[in-house]
C-alpha cells in the first residue's frame, strides 16, 4: 500500500494508543483539528478527549505537563507544532526532562515523546522552518532521532514511544508527503543503527531527515557525471552511528555531510570531527558541509536558495573528487 509520512506517523501513534491506555498525545491542535499538518488525525475521535487533547498555547506548559504525566506512570507524546516554537520550553526539556532520571539516581524514568516539525521547505519562514537539532543533539539525557522516510518514521515513532527515557523526534515537515510503498506496521532496525540508502565507491553523502529524498536525487544525478555517491542516513542523530560513518568513509575515501541547519556548530561539525578522529588515513579529501547559512531563516522567497540541494551538493562531489 501506498502511505505518507504523515499517515505512518498517525499510523504508529494509533498502534501505540490501543495497546497501552497510558500512551496520551497532546499539543496545540492535535485534537480537534488533528494537527497543522493532520498527523494527528481522527485520534480524539477514536479514544477521546482524555487521552488525545488540545492544549493552551504554552510550550514551557506542555513539556512541564508531560513530565509530570510521566512521573504518574504515563506515557504521554507530547507535540510541538512548529520547530521554532521549542525555545519557550528550553528550559523544561534541557533542565529537567533530560536530567531528572540522573538527578533522582535512576528512581524516576521519563518514557517522553516529543515530536518537533523541524525544517524548511514549504514556504513557511522563520519560527516555522527552522532546525533546532544542535540544542536538543548537546543535551546529555535526550536521544534525537529523524526518520527521512515512512517506514522509519512509524518505527521511529513506536520505538521513541516504548523507551523509558525521553525521545526528541525531528520530523521532517517537507517530507509528510513523500509516499513509500510498504504495508502497515512495519519493522526497521533499531533508530540508532545508521542506513545506507545507496551504496557507492566514490564520496559517501552523510544526511538525516529531510535532506535523505536530497542526497538520492543528487546521486542518481550524479551517476550523469560518472560518479558514484554513497547515501548513509544517520537516522538517530544522539546517539550517532560513528561506525557506520567510518565504515563507509573507509569504502569512498570522501565524505559530504547534508543538513538544512546553519553550517557553524552544525551536525556537520561533529560528523566531520569524528570522521578525521577515526578514518584520517582514509581520507583522500577534506571533510566538506553543504548546509544552511549562518543567517535567521529567510523569507519564503528566499528559501530555494537557503537550503542546500542537487546542484550544491553535485559542486561538493566536483571539489571532493579533485583533491
Amino acid at each position: 500500500m501506498t502511505v505518507t509520512l504523515a499517515q505512518a506517523i498517525n499510523r504508529a501513534l494509533t498502534d501505540a494508543m490501543a495497546e497501552d491506555d497510558r500512551v496520551l498525545v497532546f499539543g496545540e491542535d492535535v485534537g480537534r483539528l488533528g494537527g497543522v499538518f493532520r498527523v494527528t488525525d481522527g485520534l480524539q475521535s477514536r479514544f477521546g478527549e482524555q487521552r488525545c487533547f488540545d492544549t493552551p498555547l504554552a510550550e514551557s506548559g506542555i513539556i512541564g505537563t508531560a513530565i509530570g504525566l510521566a512521573i504518574y506512570g504515563y506515557r504521554p507524546v507530547a507535540e510541538m507544532q512548529f520547530d521554532g516554537f521549542t525555545y519557550p520550553a528550553f528550559e523544561q526539556l534541557v533542565s529537567h526532562l533530560a536530567k531528572l532520571r540522573n538527578r533522582s539516581r535512576g528512581t524516576l524514568t521519563l518514557p517522553v515523546t516529543v515530536r518537533i516539525p523541524y525544517g524548511g521547505g514549504i514556504g513557511a519562514g522563520e519560527h516555522h522552518s527552522e532546525s533546532p537539532e544542535s540544542y536538543w543533539v548537546h543535551t546529555a539525557g535526550l536521544t534525537v532521532v529523524s526518520p527521512g522516510t515512512p517506514d522509519d518514521g512509524y518505527a521511529m515513532v513506536r520505538e521513541a514511544i516504548a523507551s523509558d527515557d525521553p525521545v526528541i523526534v525531528m520530523e521532517p515537515k517537507r517530507r509528510y508527503w513523500m509516499k513509500a510503498d510498504i504495508e502497515l506496521p512495519v519493522t526497521a532496525p533499531p533508530a540508532h543503527e545508521a542506513l545506507v540508502r545507496r551504496e557507492g565507491t566514490d564520496v559517501t553523502i552523510v544526511c538525516y531527515g529531510p535532506m535523505v529524498r536530497t542526497a538520492l536525487d543528487a546521486a542518481e544525478a550524479a551517476e550523469e557525471e560518472g560518479w558514484s555517491l554513497e547515501v548513509l542516513d544517520l537516522r538517530s542523530l544522539s546517539p550517532m552511528d560513528t561506525e557506520a560513518i567510518v565504515a563507509s568513509v573507509q569504502r569512498t575515501g570522501r565524505a559530504i555531510v547534508v543538513h538544512e541547519a546553519g553550517r557553524s556548530l552544525g551536525l556537520g561539525a561533529e560528523v566531520a570531527a569524528r570522521v578525521q578522529e577515526a578514518a584520517f588515513y582514509h581520507l583522500e579529501a577534506p571533510v566538506l558541509r553543504a548546509t544552511g547559512f549562518d543567517t535567521p531563516y529567510p523569507p519564503a522567497k528566499l528559501e530555494g536558495y537557503w537550503l542546500p540541494d542537487v546542484d550544491r551538493i553535485l559542486d561538493l562531489v566536483e571539489r571532493s573528487l579533485a583533491y
